[in-house]
């Protein structure tokens, strides 16, 4: 009975050592070949531009938030619009009017977007 079992003992530790034997081999070559010298720049907060471990209740620009919302518009219209046009001759006129009806809400969202100011950068 425990023959069966194991094929999925086998997958587990195979998947497994996928996972770590590279995790150890870089931990192993970055002490043994690389050199820790950190610098002030090195060790700044970035992307964000707020310091890391400051209060969590501080309050972020809503402009943060809508710049993610207006790269989450574009990724998505972009990332539904290949393989729809790949498939195109076959949906017919209900593929262009479900498609037509998609990008009607992304320029909804693109719209709001815009009265919001996330295009405008000071």
């Amino acid at each position: 009975m425990l023959e069966n079992y194991f094929p999925i003992l086998m997958f587990i530790v195979v998947g497994l050592a996928i996972g770590a034997v590279p995790m150890m081999l870089g931990w192993a070559a970055s002490t043994a070949l690389g050199n820790n010298r950190p610098d002030p720049e090195k060790l700044s907060p970035y992307e964000c531009g707020f310091e890391a471990f400051e209060d969590a209740r501080m309050k972020f620009d809503v402009r943060y938030y809508l710049v993610a919302i207006l790269f989450i518009l574009f990724d998505l219209e972009i990332a539904f619009l290949f393989p729809w046009a790949i498939v195109l001759n076959e949906l017919g006129w209900f593929g262009v009017a479900s498609m037509g009806i998609f990008l009607l809400i992304l320029v909804v969202g693109f719209i709001y977007e815009w009265k919001k100011g996330a295009l405008e950068w000071e």
